[in-house]
């Protein structure tokens, strides 16, 4: 449960039975994406309005259906594509998938963003802001209904390197399970913050060994990785 409360990868299973890591995009990011895609938005749509101006009464309708096609369609053209997000998204490193990790399906983008019109209630993506400042997933309710998910489209890197640390023997011997969830914790020392990091190696106190005076959770928890790695005190790092 703690894992799950400090995590922000998003696993999903798709029907294959393969398990993709994805990384949820949060409000910053696809609020510039936002706002870059209004900006491309506003220059089309004043492009079409010079375009029209010649048209006499006839342009005014077709000013309203750019405008229209714009704000429904635009995102839904640019979703349907390999990349799956709109110019704003793939400046910011975004795209559109399902919660299965699969491509978005036409249905699932049209939906999306016909509801962002709930997003928008009761002002200023009020709706929308709430919901993805609830949820771990940041998802907003287009997201919800749809069943999609803005991630970063950067692959995901759920090891490393392990820190340097003095090797430390565990209190008690550990089990296969522990010793794997102990190394993958190390693994994902250099991602996580120093904060995250020390709360997680809190929760394994019960096995961690004296150490040195003063050593942290975090430090001693990392010895007992190197420990695990089959690393002893005094022995070269290769």
């Amino acid at each position: 449960m703690a894992n799950a409360r400090l995590d922000t990868i998003y696993t999903a299973e798709t029907p294959e039975g393969i398990t993709l890591s994805l990384r949820p995009a949060g409000i910053v990011a696809r609020g510039l994406a936002y706002l870059i895609d209004l900006a491309i938005r506003a220059c089309l749509f004043i492009a079409v309005a010079i375009v029209v101006g010649l048209m006499g009464k006839a342009g005014g309708a077709v000013l309203l259906l750019a405008y229209f096609g714009l704000e429904w369609f635009y995102p839904v053209a640019f979703e349907l594509t390999r990349a799956a997000a709109t110019p704003g998204k793939r400046a910011m490193g975004l795209r559109v998938v399902m919660d299965s990790g699969l491509p978005v399906t036409p249905a699932a983008s049209l939906t999306r963003n016909l509801l962002r019109a709930a997003d928008f209630m009761p002002a200023l993506f009020g709706a929308g802001l709430v919901s993805m400042l609830w949820r771990r997933d940041s998802k907003r309710l287009g997201d919800l209904a749809a069943g999609t998910l803005v991630v970063f489209t950067d692959a995901v890197k759920l090891h490393g390197e392990v820190p340097l640390s003095a090797p430390l023997a565990p209190a008690r011997p550990l089990s296969a399970a522990e010793q794997a969830s102990v190394l993958a914790w190390a693994g994902r020392a250099t991602r996580l913050t120093p904060e995250r990091l020390g709360e997680l190696a809190a929760l394994a106190e019960p096995v961690l060994g004296t150490g040195a005076p003063g050593s942290s959770a975090t430090q001693r928890l990392l010895g007992v990785a190197q420990w695990l790695m089959g690393r002893r005190e005094g022995e070269a790092r290769p």
